[in-house]
């Protein structure tokens, strides 16, 4: 169970943790030894104990998550206890067999021939989580082959030249005055509130981000009509370019994302779309943001706090951020900015 749900990504464990057989070796000569000696000296086995030792200190020592801790204690909580030695429900058409009639050689035979085949529910998911899992992997497998396709040093060459118009689409789209100092030179003093201040540092980000798209392409372009001589660089550029990759300086410089190249340059520019409106706003604050279109969203949701804080005259680290859903699809349908908080959207339930 364990290292099964790590093949679903984050909906499995929100970090990689590095579960191994050493792990279960020992937690399975801890389950033995308390057995054994709950037999030899006629006493009940001490469950409680078995799950902290296995939950808190063997698998738990590597896990830092409180919510993945949590999944990790449910499961001992339901599995390790006294039904599991006879007939406790396991998983969905699964039951523990009785263990007062059957060896270890009864145990394999029942493992090959009456487990049922590793889909989401095994594991206490919806089974929708497996649509991720597929999902990754389809894409893995694609990348894989268009990588390996085509890379001879002739059509290397040839390639240079493909990425010519490219590089035209791009250039066209992207913004030539988005700048933070004009709009820092009409803020006085008294209108540097947290989310200005925020504004702001999602905008430099955003600002050597865009320099450095806008440098690598004009470069290659001066490459491609010979004014440059052609570096490793360019040629991994355009290489990019034409697989529809996000180049690495690039993503060096970039938010995370799994996106491929057409539709990550189509979200960046609905991400300066928003920065351009937001640092326009003399309030400091759009009727809805676009939570996950910021470089940092937890800097936004510490502004939040930090306002409700000054405002209520409330010390800082008193604060909680707590969520209310509204039942609006479209953040347009709002009418204006809440007197409390914030309204946030692009928030995602993934697998459910």
């Amino acid at each position: 169970l364990v290292l099964g749900r790590i093949k679903f990504g984050p909906q499995g464990w929100s970090k990689k943790y590095p579960f191994n057989d050493g792990d279960l070796t020992i937690c399975a000569r801890v389950l033995c030894n308390y057995l054994n000696n709950s037999e030899h000296l006629g006493i009940q086995v001490p469950w409680p104990d078995i799950r902290y030792i296995l939950g808190e200190i063997m698998y738990g020592g590597h896990i830092t998550d409180r919510w993945d801790r949590r999944v990790c204690i449910t499961y001992l909580t339901t599995l390790i206890q006294q039904e599991l030695l006879n007939n406790a429900t396991l998983a969905p058409n699964l039951k523990s067999p009785d263990a007062s009639k059957m060896e270890y050689s009864g145990y394999q035979k029942f493992i090959e021939e009456r487990f049922p085949p590793e889909q989401p529910q095994l594991f206490s998911l919806h089974p929708n989580a497996e649509i991720g899992f597929l999902t990754s992997q389809g894409t893995s497998i694609f990348g894989m082959i268009q990588r390996v396709s085509g890379s001879d040093a002739t059509a290397r060459s040839l390639d240079l030249a493909a990425s010519a118009p490219i590089i035209t689409r791009y250039k066209e789209q992207l913004p030539t005055n988005f700048d933070t100092a004009d709009i820092r030179g009409r803020l006085k003093q008294e209108d540097y509130t947290p989310y200005i201040i925020s504004s702001l540092q999602e905008s430099d980000r955003m600002i050597v981000l865009i320099t450095e798209i806008n440098e690598t392409l004009v470069e290659l372009e001066l490459g491609i009509s010979g004014h440059l001589n052609i570096s490793e660089g360019m040629e991994k550029l355009s290489d990019s370019l034409q697989l529809n990759l996000v180049h690495d300086s690039w993503q060096a410089r970039a938010y995370p994302s799994l996106k491929p190249l057409a539709s990550w340059f189509a979200d960046l520019l609905l991400r300066i779309r928003q920065l351009v409106a937001w640092t326009s706003d003399r309030g400091g604050l759009l009727k809805s943001i676009w939570i996950s279109g910021l470089f940092n969203a937890m800097a936004f949701l510490t502004a939040v706090m930090q306002v409700t804080a000054r405002a209520e005259n409330l010390p800082l680290d008193y604060m909680r951020n707590r969520t209310t859903f509204l039942n609006i699809r479209d953040p347009a349908d709002l009418g204006s900015v809440p007197a409390n908080g914030v309204h946030v959207h692009g928030l995602f339930m993934e697998g459910a």
